[in-house]
């Protein structure tokens, strides 16, 4: 009967790219507890993923071992502002017009969001206390979402009078906060520190009613600042470097060079010279050891907690990062390295198992919707995965969609399917990889000439690719390189809004 069930679960689902309410029709269930741990900038160089085989990650890899583990799971966008909006929101990046960073305070005034509930709101509506602490939206907590938020402290952390390893001013325009190095001397100065801390406090807590807690943790952003401790189980002249290719670059488009250009970042060609891809490789492994020690925390206290059998644990990214590949050490790419991100889903249920099939940071609201069995009318661009979840233990197959969507900037954007990645510019022009033969996206298959037998896989990708798009959101901001300048000072010529400022 469970069985059955999910399969009619499964059966209303919509494809990717199309709309699907859920919830509405979902049997009632007991009221289960949330916990959402976020981990900023977190690719896969986890355990469980093997992205990297000196990767430190006990205690993410024990709640893997005991999860449902979506091991092709991507985030809607490559940065944090629009990927977080889109996940919170349930609506993709092209439906919103948050192509860029928002502020928080500016959350509620997006047209789209008229009459909507981002998901913590919706969790609140239905009877749920909701608690939060750390990087949840942009910066905080969205403006007040949660009734009890505990901060994010002092955000990037204890800042080193001078930079250690990397300073953008010595190349020309740009900025970044990317540097690499032991720094401060006590954990405990660390925001992750704190906010692991408050979590804990908190299912330590009484909670008369059911619970929605995110966790928002700060590192691996950069700066990859960490007390020395977190450097130790690593040597630095050991660390494996990523795949690298020096010609990595001489396939692509025009288009692509453009958009992807980060200014102030670290210069490929400098970071060879100065043999510095090693160390900073180091800095991003001693972050992940670092947060996956907080995380740690998190879950011990829920395990020792009244909470332990009856709440949900789900475990993701905002997006991935780039430690070298593609020439880069950022975010902000349509590659694999910067949309792949971990995405483990605990239940009382669960049976550990793997699932392959595309999803993406767009399905945790239908998820939760379903799993938790809320109420919701809202037109939502994701899916629940919870059918994927039964078929994966029951060794059964079900129809899911073909691709999942991340979009860079309005206009171009990269669809993941089981074996391929497809990229499409503004510009019109492409890239295709096929990720089971080419996992470094080394041989991009749509240049020259596109041969005969991927013309239909070609074809495929361009049906699913969204038709329109909205215009940049008037409270959006980038701030990345001068294609995305030149593009949100077009759009404000046509929606009459104003600049936005950064946050400070």
């Amino acid at each position: 009967m469970i069985a059955m069930r999910l399969r009619e679960i499964a059966s209303i689902g919509v494809l990717c790219l199309s709309t699907c309410v859920v919830g509405a029709a979902t049997e009632k269930r007991a009221r289960l507890n949330v916990v959402m741990i976020i981990v900023d900038d977190l690719n896969d160089w986890t355990g469980h993923l093997k992205g990297h085989p000196q990767t430190k990650t006990p205690h993410i890899d024990r709640l893997a071992a005991r999860s449902i583990s979506f091991t092709n799971a991507h985030a809607s966008a490559p940065l944090c502002g629009p990927s977080r909006t889109s996940m919170w929101s349930g609506l993709y990046p092209h439906n919103t017009g948050v192509y860029g960073h928002i502020h928080d305070g500016d959350l509620h005034k997006l047209k789209a969001m008229k009459g909507r509930q981002f998901l913590p709101e919706l969790f609140k509506s239905q009877g749920y206390k909701t608690l939060g602490v750390g990087k949840i939206f942009h910066i905080t907590d969205g403006k007040k979402q949660f009734d009890e938020y505990g901060g994010i402290f002092d955000r990037m952390g204890p800042k080193p009078p001078k930079r250690i390893n990397y300073d953008p001013t010595k190349f020309g325009k740009g900025s970044t906060q990317t540097d690499w190095g032991a720094y401060p001397e006590n954990s405990s100065d660390m925001p992750d520190h704190k906010i692991a801390k408050w979590s804990v406090g908190k299912l330590q807590e009484k909670h008369t009613k059911p619970f929605f807690m995110t966790v928002g943790f700060v590192r691996p952003h950069v700066p990859w600042h960490v007390p020395a401790k977190w450097f130790k189980p690593f040597s630095e002249k050991e660390t494996k470097l990523p795949p690298l290719k020096d010609d990595d670059l001489t396939d692509l488009p025009g288009m692509s060079h453009t958009l992807h250009s980060i200014p102030g970042m670290p210069p490929w060609q400098w970071m060879k010279k100065e043999d510095r891809i090693r160390a900073a490789a180091t800095g991003y492994l001693a972050c992940v050891h670092f947060v996956d020690a907080q995380v740690g925390k998190v879950l011990k206290a829920l395990e020792e907690s009244p909470y332990a059998d009856n709440t949900i644990v789900i475990l993701t990214s905002d997006h991935g990062y780039h430690l070298g590949e593609k020439h880069r050490w950022a975010k902000h790419s349509l590659w694999e390295r910067a949309s792949r991100v971990p995405m483990l889903i605990h239940t009382p249920e669960t049976k550990a198992a793997k699932v392959k099939e595309p999803v993406g940071l767009i399905d945790i609201y239908p998820t939760l919707v379903d799993l938790c069995g809320l109420e919701s009318t809202d037109p939502l661009n994701g899916r629940s995965v919870r059918p994927l979840m039964s078929s994966s233990i029951e060794g059964e197959k079900i129809p899911w969609r073909n691709s999942v969507m991340s979009i860079y900037g309005k206009g171009n954007i990269s669809l993941r399917s089981a074996q391929y990645r497809y990229i499409r510019y503004v510009d019109g022009s492409e890239e295709l990889y096929d990720m089971h033969r080419d996992p470094n996206e080394w041989d991009n298959l749509c240049y020259s000439i596109i041969k005969p037998e991927l013309v239909s896989v070609v074809n495929d990708f361009r049906k699913q690719a969204p038709k329109s798009f909205q215009h940049w959101s008037p409270y959006s901001y980038a701030n990345i390189n001068p294609w995305f300048d030149a593009d949100i000072k077009a759009s404000r010529k046509v929606t009459g809004s104003k600049p936005r400022t950064k946050y400070k």
